[in-house]
């Protein structure tokens, strides 16, 4: 199911969402990759372009052992070091062309296994960063209780997360108190901020403000993030069914990583004209 460019019609594109947590997919594993801070500030505009959570790029693979490299980019041009449900849609893709119930990818944050989970797919998100120098944090803390209002968490899934424990994460102003606290001093590489609830210790409701600037349906490197830090709490067992605003997530903090369950979706295919793309000027 590769993705392909009609001759001269511009670069060819896939989009697809993981419980409303929606991606744009380029394939570039046959040339140079196409993709700059510009161009997926266009794409990523819901008016002027396509619009998207974050931007998915399939890469020609950087060592025999896996299908391909995958890179994230945020809709403001920024580049992301992990984004789940982007791994599991591209992992989608992949295992569709392949045929294979198991495969690996390389992205930012190592090389990750991605399976087949009946109708679902599943990815190992790698093991959670604990300490305050690969979360990244900017100075020693204890990474349980940050010195923030509301003592949250962090946790590095590939990039940083900030985990509140609230008594009603659907009462939380996202809009309101994300921004703020994405560009915390604490964190020199900025975060992504989740507040959660816990319904029982199987269970647990999260929202999420998403670095970049957006509040989203769903953030599957959120949701292990949050399932890691509640654990550590001792609030909820290592496996826990996330609810986001798009629907649930099945986490498992497992010896060899963060496990994550759940559906993709294949919307539509599409191609960014030369117009768009600025080469008929």
């Amino acid at each position: 199911m590769t993705i392909e460019t009609p001759r001269n019609a511009g670069l060819a594109f896939r989009k697809m969402h993981g419980l409303g947590n929606d991606f744009v997919v380029i394939d570039a594993r046959k040339g140079g990759e196409p993709v700059t801070a510009a161009l997926a500030r266009a794409v990523g505009d819901r008016r002027w372009g396509v619009g998207f959570d974050q931007l998915v790029a399939l890469l020609p693979p950087s060592s025999p052992d896996v299908a391909a490299d995958i890179g994230f980019w945020n809709s403001d041009g920024s580049e992301a070091g992990a984004c789940g449900n982007g791994t599991r849609c591209a992992g989608r893709l992949l295992l569709d062309e392949t045929g294979a119930q198991a495969l690996s990818v390389r992205t930012r944050n190592g090389v990750l296994r991605v399976e087949r989970a009946g109708a679902l797919v599943r990815v190992n998100m790698g093991p959670p960063d604990l300490e305050w120098d690969r979360v990244p944090l900017a100075y020693p803390v204890d990474t349980r209780a940050l010195p923030i209002e509301g003592s949250p968490a962090a946790v590095g899934m590939g990039n940083p997360h900030c985990v509140f424990v609230v008594e009603d994460a659907e009462a939380v102003d996202l809009a309101a108190l994300g921004p703020g606290l994405e560009h915390h001093p604490l964190f020199p590489e900025r975060t992504n901020v989740e507040f959660v609830h816990v319904i029982d210790p199987g269970t647990i409701r999260m929202r999420v403000w998403e670095r970049g600037g957006m509040i989203t349906q769903a953030c599957g490197s959120g949701a292990c993030a949050a399932a890691v830090a509640t654990a550590r709490a001792g609030l909820t067992g290592r496996h826990v069914r996330v609810i986001l605003d798009g629907g649930p997530l099945e986490i498992d903090w497992r010896a060899d990583g963060v496990w994550m369950t759940g559906p993709t979706a294949h919307v539509f295919d599409g191609v960014f004209t030369p117009e768009f793309l600025g080469e008929d000027e």
